[in-house]
């Protein structure tokens, strides 16, 4: 299982909205890559890290949506170790509730994220990580996305990155309202709403025939 992690001491880059790396002549068609929002190319070390892999098998990736709680609630668990909490001291008895709250909801968010959107026919797992630093939680998921769904999706994401998330959260509970639905569209505007977290995506071509599209999603939570 291969994840696309690049980790580097040094050389920490953020990349504007619709950065596109210019290639070079004699790279590969599949070395392209798109970053949109706040992406960290080369992605700090880190001693602390647990990656979380799900392949392809009979059942089909969608249908173990009901165990995405159970990961999340693991990978929330796991991180809190790193937080403890001392007795009657209540501000970091707060701080490790609200740490695994944010991991839950985040992991949770992105892994039924990708394995909604995960294009079944690739064969590719989707993977999960988590970084911890001394600063933030930075978390990577990555999955193959079907060639016709690209569009619609970046044209969301230059959504989220460019108009005020405030004003889009609102909006999407009211349509949601009328519409009676319960969450669509949330997740990503919840994270950058209700817990500040700073998302940035990645579009790579891992294979060109079949033609097979690997998009990462980070989100980097301050703790």
């Amino acid at each position: 299982m291969q994840y696309i992690v690049i980790n580097s001491l040094t050389n920490s880059h953020q990349f504007p909205l619709n950065y596109k790396r210019q290639c070079h002549p004699n790279d590969k068609p599949e070395s392209m890559i798109q970053v949109f929002g706040e992406f960290l190319l080369n992605l700090p070390e880190t001693k602390e890290y647990l990656i979380v892999g799900f392949s392809p098998s009979s059942i089909p990736l969608k249908q173990r949506w009901h165990t995405n709680g159970l990961s999340a609630d693991f990978l929330a668990d796991y991180m809190t170790t790193f937080f403890p909490s001392r007795e009657n001291d209540r501000d970091s008895i707060t701080r490790r509730i609200e740490v695994k709250g944010a991991v839950s909801y985040i992991a949770n968010e992105l892994l039924e994220n990708a394995m909604k959107f995960n294009d079944d026919s690739s064969g590719e797992p989707i993977g999960l990580s988590l970084h911890l630093r001394s600063d933030r939680i930075i978390f990577l998921v990555s999955n193959s996305v079907a060639v016709d769904a690209i569009e619609g999706f970046q044209n969301y994401i230059s959504k989220l990155t460019t108009l005020n998330p405030q004003e889009l959260y609102i909006d999407q509970l009211e349509s949601n309202a009328l519409e009676e639905k319960q969450s669509s569209h949330l997740g990503y505007l919840t994270m950058m709403v209700d817990y500040e977290a700073k998302l940035g995506w990645k579009f790579e071509k891992i294979r060109e025939e079949p033609e097979t599209i690997m998009v990462t999603t980070m989100v980097q939570l301050e703790v």
